[in-house]
């Protein structure tokens, strides 16, 4: 399994990638795996500010269906239009193509709370 060391991670199997004062978000290779094929990613928060640890979208992979939380807060800039036709995206490539959405961060000091690959992979057990 891959943890990537420049991103953060959240207990909740979310990954963040800091650029700037935005950020990538999606879900752990180790989240994809637990979910098994995915089918659907439903965002409906675009162009909405979203607390850290609230809901921001589900994913549905062939057996449940998931929340997403979001990681730190801030307005969901960008969904990643290529879900809408490959969700599998997220299981073939979770820290590149498969990306969910792209973020503003109202507040770096949320970073701090994140967990590094190193706190992640303890987390679970890898």
């Amino acid at each position: 399994m891959n943890f990537p060391e420049n991103l953060k991670y959240s207990s909740d199997h979310e990954w963040v990638k800091v650029d700037g004062n935005e950020a990538y978000i999606g879900i752990s290779d180790f989240a994809q795996s637990e979910l098994g094929e995915i089918v659907f990613v439903d965002i409906t928060t675009e162009g909405e500010k979203v607390d850290k640890d609230a809901v921001f979208g589900s994913i549905e992979a062939v057996k449940t269906v998931s929340d997403l939380i979001m990681p730190v807060t801030g307005e969901v800039l960008e969904v990643n239009p290529k879900l809408d036709d490959q969700p599998e995206l997220v299981n073939q490539d979770p820290y590149g193509e498969g990306w969910i959405i792209k973020v503003t961060i109202d507040d770096e000091a949320e970073l701090s709370t994140l967990l590094t690959a190193a706190d992640y992979k303890a987390l679970i057990g890898k």
